[in-house]
């Protein structure tokens, strides 16, 4: 049975925010579209970069060129990887609204897919570590195009953690502190947060781990805990803990390319990290209109 389409995970508001793109990008007039006019053109999508990487976005860029009038023809499938230079797609249509989709739809693609294509090198790395735990982005994602870039870690193949503030309760040192203790936090967020919600602790030692897990963690965050020390405490919690609690044990903080093999171990369920969608490089695309044939 063939999967459905990962697009069906979208949220139907997000269409919405295409027009929002668009005016952000031609607040006023286009006045190189009135150059080109409205004769029907073809260009061609172009994979660029010196390095093989993975196809997403998609969606976006068809969104784009619907509202445009535009059709898109892909040449290849999102989640696929592409070795440069790909003729990725072509898309037909006026010339004047072909350029003005152009940037829009290639900034989108590129954005998206540089997150694909490290969410995919990371999986790939803790894979072949024997890592049997999940790979996940946080939610250090940019203002207004999360949705983007959380979808281009699905793509990648990892976990995008919790969407927002509201899909999963994390109680860090700051809620900590305001309210007193680890305990009280977690009493206090189950009062109103009801069973349907997962509670994520974040922790800085055994005795905290512990206390979290007593109280009726969800999840416990070991926080910048690495190498051996990391291993050695999952061991201990998970043995200590097992049968008596259900919980998942989650490793964050400071993990890059460098570390990410010291910290995917697998007592550790949950690895979470910014590495995959914060400082990415993006994937080079260009939209080339053709020449007429004469």
């Amino acid at each position: 049975m063939v999967p459905p389409a990962l697009e069906h995970v979208l949220p139907p508001s997000w269409k919405a925010q295409v027009l929002n793109w668009l005016q952000e990008d031609t607040p006023s007039f286009d006045w190189g579209g009135y150059i080109v006019g409205d004769v029907p053109r073809e260009a061609y999508l172009f994979g660029k970069g010196k390095t093989p990487a993975v196809l997403a976005g998609v969606p976006f860029f068809d969104e784009v060129f619907k509202y445009l009038d535009c059709r898109v023809e892909w040449h290849m499938k999102e989640g696929e990887t592409f070795q440069p230079v790909k003729h990725v797609a072509t898309v037909r249509g006026p010339a004047r609204k072909l350029l003005l989709g152009e940037r829009v739809a290639l900034n989108l693609l590129a954005r998206c897919s540089g997150i694909a294509t490290k969410s995919r090198h990371f999986k790939d790395i803790a894979d072949e570590n024997g890592f049997k735990g999940v790979i996940a982005g946080t939610r250090k994602t940019t203002p207004g195009f999360r949705l983007v870039e959380k979808y281009g870690m699905l793509v990648g193949g990892i976990d995008g953690h919790r969407t927002d503030l509201s899909s999963m309760v994390m109680l860090k040192d700051n809620h900590i502190w305001s309210s007193g203790s680890i305990t009280k936090a977690i009493e206090q967020t189950r009062s109103v947060s009801g069973f349907s919600l997962l509670i994520d602790v974040e922790v800085r030692s055994e005795s905290e781990a512990d206390e979290a897990i007593a109280a009726g963690a969800d999840v416990v965050m070991l926080d910048n805990i690495e190498g051996r020390v990391l291993l050695d405490l999952a061991q201990r919690l998970k043995e200590r803990w097992g049968a008596k609690r259900k919980f998942l044990l989650e490793t964050s903080g400071g993990i890059e390319e460098g570390n990410l093999r010291s910290r995917a171990v697998n007592p550790i369920d949950i690895l979470s990290t910014s590495a995959v969608h914060q400082s990415v490089q993006h994937i080079d695309f260009s939209l080339k209109i053709q020449k007429p044939k004469p």
